[in-house]
């Protein structure tokens, strides 16, 4: 069983609008272990590091490329001082944000040599297993993946896209369908493939099933907790954990293996996923 967002949990303890989430691997690490123990509190068995973004040019952004080693680490060892051996300490890799040639000018030996840096820190720092999250190119993934095995042959490599539905079905940003997602994830090196963000439990079931209709590797799904609404202040995501609790039935039935939450979700989404699926056993 996942966690839930680190996005939405760190604006509640003070991330300004337009930051980086990572500001906190630096000014305020024990911030990242409060959440990770109240992921672990409420029935999470891996638990993600607060490196979405950390990749040399995402942070490239923010002019804190100079620190990405420091931001890296910091992460992983506060999920590590939280869980223990407790749970499993997940290195989150994110997007790097640029566009891979034809469609953008990013060259492939750029990014894979991006995410390479970022992976052999990560790893280097202690985490158990890499999560390649969000991805919208299954090029880009497929590049991430091959980093995460020049480091280390050995390590979990779970793999997770993102969908938008049109009328043909689901498909990436980049037009990769859900089926074609897997096989090249699958192909790149993954262990566990899936969905995260960018839909709602419903949605993600749907997606579930493409994934589950011809499993060739155990799969993982992390719901947004529902298509964000803006509300003076911020975003309201409306599904409750108790549809959340409701939707794992569904994706049990499926056969999904890894359940967590994205964007929205928060320790009480968390919680009644754990009830979901202790109740089945």
């Amino acid at each position: 069983m996942g966690d839930g967002a680190w996005g939405t949990m760190l604006l509640k303890y003070g991330l300004k609008q337009g930051e980086p989430p990572e500001i906190f691997n630096l000014k305020k690490p024990e911030v990242l272990e409060e959440i990770a123990s109240l992921y672990l509190e409420a029935g999470a068995e891996i638990i993600e590091t607060n490196t979405f973004g950390a990749s040399p040019l995402r942070l490239l952004q923010y002019s804190l490329e100079k620190d990405m080693e420091a931001i890296n680490r910091s992460a992983v060892e506060a999920a590590r001082r939280a869980v223990g051996q407790n749970a499993y300490v997940s290195a989150s890799i994110g997007p790097t944000a640029k566009m891979l040639k034809p469609l953008g000018n990013a060259q492939p030996e750029d990014i894979l040599s991006c995410f390479k840096r970022q992976t052999a820190v990560l790893l280097d720092a202690g985490a158990d297993l890499v999560c390649i999250e969000t991805m919208t190119d299954a090029a880009e993934a497929a590049l991430a993946i091959k980093a995460a095995r020049s480091v280390d042959p050995k390590i979990p490599i779970m793999a997770t896209m993102t969908f938008n539905k049109n009328p043909h079905g689901y498909f990436t940003l980049t037009g990769t369908s859900v089926a074609d997602a897997a096989k090249v994830l699958v192909n790149a090196g993954a262990d566990i493939v899936g969905s995260n963000c960018g839909n709602g439990m419903q949605g993600m079931v749907e997606i579930a099933r493409e994934f589950c209709r011809d499993p060739i590797k155990p799969v993982a799904i992390q719901s947004n907790a529902g298509l964000p609404v803006p509300v003076e202040g911020g975003l309201f995501y409306p599904e409750t954990p108790e549809f959340f609790a409701a939707k794992t039935s569904d994706l049990l039935d499926l056969g999904v293996q890894i359940i967590g939450g994205c964007c929205g979700s928060g320790p009480e989404h968390i919680r009644a996923i754990r009830r979901a699926v202790d109740s089945r056993n």
